[in-house]
């Protein structure tokens, strides 16, 4: 790749993203929801007349992550969760994992400096083993049950064909926070105001906690 290569997003806000440099001064938090609102996992299919957002997915993992968690999860770490898929919304791309490797390095790469652009932005830690162990199953957790609730395949499908060992869920636990019909896609503009009151909770509990 030529050292002057640049791949310009112009944000909505105004900003300017370079994918291939980012820094974490690129978008602002209106932006990056409403990112991860038009960016759509499973490919874009549904059995549902919307696809399934990565925002609503981001918020299904916090809230699951939250209630596994003993003692609950601080507020940093909360966060974490949330933005575990931000780069995907600026990038406007959730690859499906199994073609990951076939994208190659650059591309990892790629996915790597948006991450970290991400972390620096948001003050977040990075994973310990143990967290990123417990984050990996929320995250399966959501994603079996997204196969079976938004996608259409069934649990032994799941197993056999998806390869995920992880039992879907029954209840949604979306409903609980934002009532609705079980497992429904949330629209684009619902999705990114939820995320983006995520977003703003979580931020202003650890500016309040700071020292």
């Amino acid at each position: 790749m030529p050292s002057d290569a640049r791949a310009w997003v112009r944000m909505p806000s105004g900003r300017r993203l370079d994918l291939l440099h980012p820094t974490p001064f690129d978008w602002d938090d209106g932006d990056l929801a409403l990112g991860l609102a038009r960016t759509y996992r499973w490919g874009g299919h549904s059995i549902w007349p919307l696809p399934l957002s990565v925002a609503q997915h981001s918020i299904t993992v916090m809230l699951l992550r939250r209630a596994a968690a003993p003692t609950g999860l601080d507020p940093l770490c909360e966060l974490r969760e949330l933005l575990h898929d931000a780069e995907e919304g600026l990038l406007g791309f959730d690859c499906i994992s199994v073609l990951k490797p076939f994208l190659g390095e650059r591309f990892r790469a790629l996915s790597s400096r948006l991450e970290e652009a991400v972390f620096r932005r948001y003050g977040l830690p990075a994973w310990t083993d143990e967290e990123k162990r417990a984050h990996k199953r929320a995250d399966r957790v959501a994603a079996a049950t997204e196969a079976v609730h938004v996608v259409g395949w069934t649990p032994d499908e799941v197993r056999k064909t998806l390869k995920i060992r992880f039992k879907p869920l029954d209840a949604d636990p979306l409903v609980k926070t934002y009532g609705g019909v079980p497992w429904e896609p949330w629209p684009p503009g619902v999705a990114t105001d939820r995320f983006l009151a995520e977003l703003g909770r979580l931020t202003a509990r650890i500016a309040q906690s700071a020292p």
